[in-house]
């Protein structure tokens, strides 16, 4: 995993709350962008982080910007849980987009991106070529009450419980090729969202009925990429809520797959914005 990538840069813009932190990787100078750019947002208690390899990869023939929502990462945070929403941080994808002069574009989201992703598209439909989602929390609700558990706040104590517990959950669920310099870029991105760091999973859970309204009604296509990760189940769920989309089975992946497989990522998601389910597998 390379430790700088030269054609990421980092930029602030101003934010309802404060300022949104956000990168941009952009094609080589002799390269024509002839593609929309493409939007990735993260998981929840990432930030745009996750992407960064997987930018410098996906940026050889258009622009790719990854933003950190609100409270994650390098972004300020919500004045109160209650800001913390996903029509929250898919207003900051418009924000992001207009502060960037991108009409159109295409969005990919990983997990609660996902869900960041449908609820950015349904707020404005027409500037949204193509969408591609990794996993899809189609969740019942005893899994929803079993995720909420999970996911609750670890109070700080002097024996570290809530860092030993997030290493731990890290390590455990590693997927094929996630080194441990890996696991330690995702355990920082949690500790940065600091005593909010679970805002983001309750964001996600209360936007259940609506995700799945907005898979029932959106037209873009939509990819949902299906690795073996704690949603592989509930993924398969969205198959018959998709108006004009597809779940591709990716047991070889899990997490870390943004970093271990970012070539072969880049290329699906390729296929899936540029040629619309031209391709079934990866």
């Amino acid at each position: 995993m390379p430790h700088a990538l030269a054609n990421v840069r980092r930029h602030y813009i101003p934010g309802p709350f404060g300022q949104v932190h956000l990168r941009v990787a952009i094609p080589p100078a002799t390269v024509t962008a002839l593609a929309p750019p493409l939007y990735c947002l993260h998981q929840s208690p990432k930030s745009g982080l996750e992407f960064e390899v997987f930018m410098s990869v996906m940026a050889t023939d258009r622009v790719v910007v990854a933003l950190d929502y609100p409270g994650y990462g390098l972004s300020d945070a919500p004045f109160e849980e209650a800001h913390a929403s996903i029509e929250t941080y898919a207003e900051a994808v418009w924000l992001v987009a207009d502060a960037l002069g991108h009409a159109r574009v295409d969005l990919f989201g990983n997990h609660t991106g996902a869900k960041v992703a449908s609820c950015a598209a349904r707020l404005s439909s027409p500037r949204v070529r193509a969408i591609v989602m990794i996993s899809a929390a189609i969740l019942t609700d005893a899994e929803r009450a079993m995720f909420r558990h999970m996911f609750e706040p670890i109070p700080l104590d002097p024996e570290g419980t809530r860092f030993t517990t997030t290493w731990q959950r890290i390590v455990e669920r590693r997927g094929p090729g996630m080194s441990l310099q890996m696991c330690a870029r995702s355990f920082l991105q949690t500790v940065m969202g600091g005593e909010e760091y679970e805002w983001g999973h309750k964001a996600a859970f209360d936007y259940g009925n609506p995700f799945e309204d907005d898979l029932r009604s959106l037209t873009q296509p939509i990819t949902i990429l299906n690795p073996a990760d704690d949603l592989q189940v509930a993924t398969r769920r969205a198959v018959p809520l998709l108006r004009n989309g597809r779940v591709i089975e990716c047991p070889q992946w899990s997490y870390g797959m943004l970093d271990a497989f970012a070539p072969e990522l880049g290329q699906i998601i390729r296929e899936s914005v540029d040629q619309p389910f031209a391709s079934a597998s990866p």
